[in-house]
């Protein structure tokens, strides 16, 4: 593996972080699918959320703003060599984020996060140490996960979809979930693996100079497109079956419905892979959390006493 020296800051070291720069580093655009799959679990939980509303939004917070941006912050920082080939003008390479704060602050939020986490009950804390662990290990040397795109996506998938769901289950019933919330939590777990891969092609030069075996640069883009699509909706065809099954065929319809019109937006990403990635990961993916909402209706259905 080789590695690549730092571009020079684009401006000078200043004390301490610019809080915009802060800001970018937490990324927010990527809090919204573990706050999604989080309502997912509230909503599949079929519990009421009325007097309980300051639980949600701790959960909610919990999955986004703070697990969520702990393992963007450890991202960036361990990424910081491959960010000064793919994208210089990141918080960390660029100089507004100077010195060793993109560190201290993924430590910081760990602990806050491990905070309001034990607040909501011992189910999501072992989720939240589970979930904040795969943060540290997908990025953190020795074990890098992210260099390899089998292991890493995987730890992804499962801690934006399936950790979150799970945790928005045990939080409105203080108990373990019942047992076909996990088992669409993993099964949406599965599908975001596809999903991740998307987020790859964009990288592709500074993962191949820097030693990072994403897909893309395993597979090829053609290849590791097509196999994005299928791992997506290998999941969601498993679903429509489970909730046709369990008594809820508008449910699985509208599932299925969702994953044809993926298919119909798969042709063009397929296409030209490089090129339509970002397009296909606003588009395909909507109807893909759509679904995740759709399964989760069901659930509550069948919970409280019958689906519709």
């Amino acid at each position: 593996m080789t590695t690549e020296p730092l571009t020079k800051p684009l401006i000078a070291p200043a004390a301490g972080p610019d809080p915009r720069a802060l800001l970018e580093l937490l990324k927010p655009i990527t809090w919204f699918a573990p706050m999604w799959a989080f309502a997912c679990g509230v909503v599949s939980s079929g519990s009421p959320v009325q007097g309980r509303w300051p639980v949600v939004i701790a959960g909610i917070l919990l999955a986004g703003p703070l697990v969520c941006a702990t393992s963007q912050a450890a991202n960036d920082w361990f990424d910081r060599h491959v960010d000064a080939i793919n994208e210089p003008n990141r918080p960390i390479p660029s100089g507004r984020i100077p010195g060793r704060w993109g560190l201290y602050v993924a430590i910081a939020w760990t602990f806050l996060s491990l905070a309001v986490a034990a607040l909501l009950g011992p189910f999501v804390l072992a989720a939240a140490i589970f979930g904040l662990a795969l943060a540290w290990l997908y990025s953190a040397p020795p074990v890098r996960l992210k260099r390899d795109g089998w292991w890493g996506n995987a730890a992804c998938g499962l801690c934006y979809e399936g950790l979150p769901w799970f945790t928005g289950a045990a939080v409105m019933g203080s108990a373990l979930p019942d047992g076909r919330i996990i088992g669409l939590a993993l099964l949406y777990s599965f599908g975001a693996h596809g999903i991740m891969t998307l987020n790859d092609f964009k990288s592709m030069e500074g993962d191949r100079r820097t030693g990072i075996r994403s897909l893309p640069v395993q597979l090829g883009a053609d290849r590791a497109a097509r196999l994005a699509c299928w791992v997506m909706a290998a999941p969601q065809a498993v679903v429509a079956v489970l909730l046709l099954a369990w008594g809820g065929p508008w449910h699985a319809a509208l599932v299925a419905a969702l994953l044809a019109g993926q298919g119909l937006l798969m042709r063009r990403f397929l296409g030209d892979p490089h090129g339509q990635a970002a397009w296909y990961n606003g588009t395909g993916t909507l109807l893909y959390v759509l679904g995740m909402l759709t399964a989760a209706l069901a659930l509550r259905g069948s919970l409280v006493g019958g689906l519709a």
